[in-house]
């Protein structure tokens, strides 16, 4: 009589037992992994029609336990309007077509489900000043993106934090990072804008620097509330 087939979590410990892990931790974190994975997710619709760094963005939140992002220049994607983000979409070189810009801003906007949905993940986000004072479509759409951000940092999960101009040279600036946390650290992922496209970082050393910077900059950034006044103090100006 045939063996029954064993279950994903089953093959992981196997293969953690024959390859002698010592890190019962991280066995058990990833046969954890294996149940929460589908066969199709809602990134899939937009395979073949996307570049790939697009979909990985979108597992690597879906499955993260707590995010992490620093923007210097940009708005975090999981909190721009559709407005806003069609107006950075149609800045792209080279020009993208009018289908192209609508699937990039589909996509960006149903990425942030995660911060909403029944268990929202944790997100902090260090934003400088200078990223709230680019308008991006005009400042209407700018006055609007401002407004949705500021109610954002209301929620429970989401904590804002922005490095005001007084705060002069700070560590980090020009980057934008994304760390997603996963079950144990050994699992987190930093993933990283580059002109070719997403990159993605996993080896610990790299991963321990990008903790120890984003702590860097959160100290340069002023409180959550102190944070979301200045927000909306910009979206008021004239």
């Amino acid at each position: 009589m045939p063996r029954p087939l064993s279950s994903p979590a089953q093959r992981v410990r196997q293969l953690a037992c024959h390859y002698r892990c010592p890190d019962q931790a991280l066995v058990e974190a990833l046969a954890g992994l294996t149940g929460t994975r589908r066969s199709s997710h809602w990134w899939d619709e937009y395979r073949s029609k996307l570049p790939e760094g697009h979909l990985d963005v979108s597992e690597v939140e879906h499955y993260a336990t707590r995010i992490r992002t620093a923007q210097t220049v940009h708005l975090p994607g999981l909190f721009q309007t559709e407005e806003h983000a069609r107006a950075i979409f149609e800045l792209t070189v080279p020009k993208l077509s009018r289908l192209d810009v609508e699937l990039r801003v589909a996509h960006r906007l149903r990425r942030q489900e995660i911060l909403s949905r029944e268990n929202p993940t944790p997100y902090v986000g260090i934003i400088h000043e200078a990223a709230l004072r680019l308008e991006f479509g005009g400042r209407d759409v700018a006055r609007k993106q401002l407004e949705h951000l500021a109610d954002a940092a209301d929620r429970d999960n989401v904590t804002l934090l922005v490095i005001p101009f007084s705060a002069g040279g700070f560590h980090g600036a020009g980057q934008s990072v994304l760390y997603a946390e996963g079950p144990l650290p050994q699992l987190d992922t930093v993933q990283l804008d580059t002109a070719l496209g997403a990159h993605f970082v996993d080896a610990p050393i790299p991963l321990a620097n990008y903790r120890s910077l984003l702590d860097l900059m959160e100290r340069s950034a002023l409180a959550p509330k102190d944070s979301q006044e200045l927000i909306r103090s910009i979206a008021r100006e004239p």
